[in-house]
């Protein structure tokens, strides 16, 4: 038996999110961003999309598309509180949960559907149930691989449900604009229209037929992308580490991009997604993690241990970019995550002074600061106090 992966993605979730602060939002043209050269337009409401406002765009042009546009600075601290209630509504319903960013996840629902007798009641419950628990709205896609159940929740918004079987891939994903493939990024589809490739079904055309010009620009992605039109993509869902040991934030960017400005801000909103979490559950960590997919979807990871446990975005974002920097800096990436992993609660914590730490305590700890200083300077270590000394006899 197949089994049954679902894709749930929240509508406009931060904007559902300042609606849900403020409901005279509702209906309204807004954007969450900021005005001037640099700021981006990280998500806006179905009304704002009317006017042709997008994710992505550069909030001047969206201002001149929709002269009465409200912006909002994120909040990403309430957001992140807001998925993090999402996701645990989704593990009430099955365990096997793989959040891809904050506002979506995969999960293998097939024990729970076998048992069902009308799986389309069972979904159209599930989101009535989020919505009343947190007034959030979900498309969700339902189908036998994550590409399908992917496309399957992009393809009614908002509060869709579709199922996507394998013998329903031509009907639904073969007229749709080359534009909505999962996987083509917005500096690929004007190459493959360069071509005549319009829809879906003219790329699956040129994958089968092996049509060297189609071939030339997708690359060995091409193979891939066969696949999952054909329903033999993954449908392993990956569970994320131990939330006991890390707390991660990931996303897949609007296109894929080398470009350092783009990858810096995406960035540090993972560092305030992170640290508003990690502030939440009151825990602090000692080695920080970033990842970097490149436009064949492999996954490329890097981290290192700092000398002071933190919880602190700013510190977390300077890591993070410091390893992107020194490891990935000319990598055309497609998705980028942050992790930060060995977290212990602030109330057990041992305190680990640092340099900057010791004209604090001088006063508390004079004396051993100041064998620790000599030491630094001996080629062996060998002066302690009287105490340490009494009680290593003791033992």
């Amino acid at each position: 038996m197949a089994k049954v992966i679902v894709h749930i993605d929240l509508n406009a979730f931060f904007v559902r999110a300042e609606e849900i602060k403020d409901p005279s939002l509702v209906g309204k043209s807004v954007a969450i961003g900021h005005l001037g050269r640099a700021g981006i337009v990280s998500t806006c409401s179905y009304k704002a999309r009317e006017y042709g406002v997008r994710s992505g765009m550069p909030m001047n042009k969206a201002v001149q598309l929709c002269p009465d546009l409200i912006i909002i600075h994120g909040d990403y601290k309430y957001y992140s509180k807001l998925s993090k209630n999402f996701i645990s509504y989704v593990k009430r319903y099955t365990p096997l949960v793989e959040q891809a960013s904050v506002d979506e996840c995969y999960a293998d629902f097939t024990l729970q559907i076998k048992k069902c007798n009308d799986p389309i009641k069972f979904f159209k419950d599930f989101q009535e149930g989020l919505y009343k628990e947190t007034k959030l709205y979900c498309s969700i896609g339902v189908s036998i691989t994550k590409f399908l159940a992917k496309m399957g929740s992009d393809y009614k918004k908002p509060n869709g449900l579709t199922f996507i079987r394998k013998k329903d891939i031509a009907t639904i994903l073969y007229p749709l604009a080359i534009e909505d493939m999962f996987g083509i990024g917005k500096k690929t589809s004007p190459r493959l229209r360069s071509i005549n490739v319009n829809t879906i079904g003219d790329l699956y055309y040129n994958l089968v037929n092996k049509d060297q010009m189609t071939l030339d620009i997708l690359g060995s992605f091409s193979s891939v992308l066969k696949d999952w039109l054909e329903g033999k993509g993954s449908d392993e869902i990956i569970l994320e580490f131990d939330p006991a040991k890390s707390i991660g934030a990931s996303t897949t960017l609007f296109e894929d991009t080398n470009e350092y400005e783009i990858i810096s801000k995406t960035f540090k909103e993972l560092a305030k997604e992170v640290s508003s979490r990690a502030n939440e559950s009151d825990q602090v960590g000692t080695t920080i993690q970033i990842m970097a997919k490149d436009t064949m979807y492999k996954a490329h990871i890097k981290s290192v241990t700092i000398d002071e446990p933190t919880n602190k975005w700013e510190k977390i974002y300077s890591v993070a970019m410091k390893l992107y920097e020194k490891n990935y800096s000319s990598l055309v990436v497609r998705a980028v995550g942050v992790t930060l992993q060995k977290l212990i609660d602030k109330k057990d914590m041992v305190v680990q002074m640092t340099f900057f730490d010791y004209e604090e305590h001088i006063k508390q700890s004079a004396t051993k600061m100041l064998i620790n200083e000599l030491n630094k300077k001996l080629s062996k270590p060998s002066l302690k106090r009287l105490s340490e000394v009494k009680k290593n006899v003791s033992k």
